[in-house]
């Protein structure tokens, strides 16, 4: 660790400078050579580089998204080029740069904080040992020496032998103590962050190898703190958890305030948008006018929590507008004149019964109409005199009735009866 510390040992008088600088701030209110002012000076600088750090964590959250959206097009071309590795790589940058997303945006928070944070444990390696470094002159050094957490020196560790923790002023048994509840809340605070992006703001309808990957690194990252932790001295303790806890705090707001669409976040957030619009009637805020903008223009591609938005927005008499506002709708604005609005009705499905008399009267009817007129053909030939009938010539006559068979009986010419039937 010391190899890699001094790798950075550049930026190890920058290091020194700010967490001088703080002393003197925290030291003329505690005190200079009290625990509040050194530890107070190491969490002051952790917010500090987390600020200066803000625009890489923002696009750290587009790249992760984006990888997110990504995974089955990322897919995709890998199962349709497996068999040509240098195809599908081609492939793959082709997507990213037609995206704009660079998968290692998601490591460089990481990366940026590691010289830091390898300058802050080089300079507490070198108090511990007695040695000046950077802007730490002799006096300062000794009175950081001197400072102690909790009864637990900034430059002890867990490991330390008990006549190395003596030399410091403090007892064994509060130096593990208090870096053993240390390491336990600095793991803690990394799960409940990874766990809190994995269960709230990741799209539950896409299953991807990314998300076990994910799921894998929520219980990998705890336990590498507690390894590791083990070696680092308290001060180091006290800027991992800081920068812990400030990252759990910047996730939870980027959640609540731009949540990654199709997720249990988006579903509460949309909720809380519509909770406003039903009490305001408008809705409120830059970044939620934004969001109902986007919802607007994905059009049919909204996905079932933002279709359910919409949906809340119409029970309410209102429609999301292209601006990002919304507007009453027409349905809405004739009941409020006092009107109503028409309403299509659909017929009634009549039952066979009543269809059957329905065209029964139909029937009816036309024959009424037709009973003024003139009669039709076959009341004509019933009515002709008898002496225009052909005489019977001792076969049946075919008559109109004859012609049509009856119910029961087979169409066509029918065999004569048996003359004993006659």
């Amino acid at each position: 660790m010391d190899t890699i510390a001094s790798l950075f040992s550049f930026i190890t008088t920058p290091v020194s400078w700010v967490i001088v600088q703080f002393h003197k701030l925290y030291g003329a209110i505690f005190g200079d050579d009290t625990g509040w002012a050194w530890g107070l000076s190491i969490v002051s600088l952790v917010i500090l580089i987390r600020i200066c750090l803000i625009p890489l964590f923002v696009k750290q959250i587009k790249s992760t998204r984006n990888m997110q959206v990504l995974q089955p097009k990322m897919k995709a071309i890998q199962e349709r080029y497996k068999n040509d590795k240098q195809r599908q790589s081609e492939e793959m940058m082709k997507l990213y740069k037609e995206t704009g997303t660079n998968p290692l945006s998601s490591c460089l928070p990481i990366l940026a904080q590691s010289p830091f944070f390898f300058a802050l444990y080089h300079v507490l390696s070198a108090i511990a040992s007695g040695k000046t470094i950077g802007v730490i002159d002799q006096p300062l050094l000794d009175s950081a020496r001197k400072a102690h957490i909790f009864g637990a020196p900034l430059a002890a560790k867990f490991l330390d032998s008990e006549e190395k923790v003596q030399a410091l002023g403090a007892s064994l048994l509060d130096v593990r103590v208090v870096t053993a509840i240390m390491i336990v809340m600095m793991s803690a605070s990394q799960f409940f962050t990874q766990r809190q992006l994995m269960t709230k703001n990741v799209d539950l309808t896409v299953k991807t190898p990314y998300m076990q990957q994910q799921k894998m690194l929520m219980y990998i990252f705890p336990v590498i703190f507690a390894v590791t932790g083990i070696n680092f001295p308290v001060g180091v303790l006290v800027y991992w958890l800081t920068t812990n806890v400030w990252t759990m705090g910047q996730q939870m707001y980027v959640i609540n305030r731009n949540p990654t669409p199709g997720s249990k976040a988006q579903d509460a957030y949309l909720g809380r948008v519509l909770k406003s619009v039903t009490a305001h009637g408008d809705v409120r805020g830059r970044t939620r006018r934004n969001t109902v903008k986007a919802i607007v223009a994905k059009g049919p591609d909204r996905n079932d929590i933002e279709r359910k938005f919409i949906t809340g927005l119409g029970k309410l008499g209102l429609a999301a507008q292209e601006d990002g506002t919304v507007a009453k709708s027409e349905a809405a604005v004739l009941e409020a004149e006092g009107g109503t609005p028409a309403k299509r009705q659909q017929p009634k499905r009549q039952t066979k019964a009543k269809r059957h008399t329905a065209a029964s009267h139909s029937g009816a009817a036309k024959d009424s109409d037709s009973g003024g007129s003139e009669p039709k053909t076959s009341l004509e030939k019933q009515d002709a005199p008898q002496e225009d009938k052909p005489k019977s010539t001792g076969k049946p006559a075919a008559s109109g009735s004859s012609r049509q068979a009856k119910s029961g009986q087979r169409k066509g010419p029918q065999r004569p009866k048996h003359p004993s039937k006659k």
